[in-house]
């Protein structure tokens, strides 16, 4: 929940005072709302789960188009943080070194704060994000931009380098 404080009616506050009230207070945001919230707008109908892994945090999973997708709260602390990640394509794939050639370009050219990578012999488009000052709108987007890039590019990359 992020807390907004106006007080422009007081003529006696200062500049500085006003900025500071008109400034969203980002420690009171309530990160695992707005990530539910974030979630809810883009899952597929019944897709959504949450689990508390032993080692702690939150892990959600949903459906986005063609993909899974998971996003994993390590806490709440400004020292946490938010990683997104859904997987495109099972390795080995078929002409590694154009593949490999291919995600780099990508990288640069169209993943934004996302990138290409590899887990678990998985490629894998993924965000990572430290809570410290992140806002709502920065969430909705790490997790926006993960799934529509792994969305937009699974069918193609399993096509075109997927083993079968």
């Amino acid at each position: 929940m992020t807390t907004y404080q106006t007080n422009l009616d007081t003529p006696s506050a200062s500049g500085e005072q006003l900025i500071d009230e008109l400034i969203p207070d980002t420690r009171t945001i309530n990160h695992i709302e707005v990530i539910e919230n974030v979630i809810n707008t883009l899952a597929q109908k019944d897709s959504a789960m949450v689990s508390h892994p032993p080692e702690g945090g939150y892990l959600w999973k949903f459906n986005y188009g063609s993909v899974e997708v998971f996003v994993q709260l390590t806490g709440t602390t400004d020292e946490d943080t938010l990683t997104v990640w859904s997987a495109v394509l099972h390795l080995p794939a078929k002409d590694e070194p154009k593949l490999t050639r291919q995600l780099l370009e990508m990288n640069v050219t169209s993943t934004f704060e996302a990138r290409f990578g590899i887990i678990e012999n998985q490629v894998v488009v993924l965000a990572t994000r430290a809570l410290a000052e992140i806002s709502p709108g920065e969430v909705s987007r790490l997790v926006t931009v993960v799934a529509t890039i792994a969305d937009d590019n699974d069918e193609n990359l399993q096509s075109t380098f997927g083993i079968t």
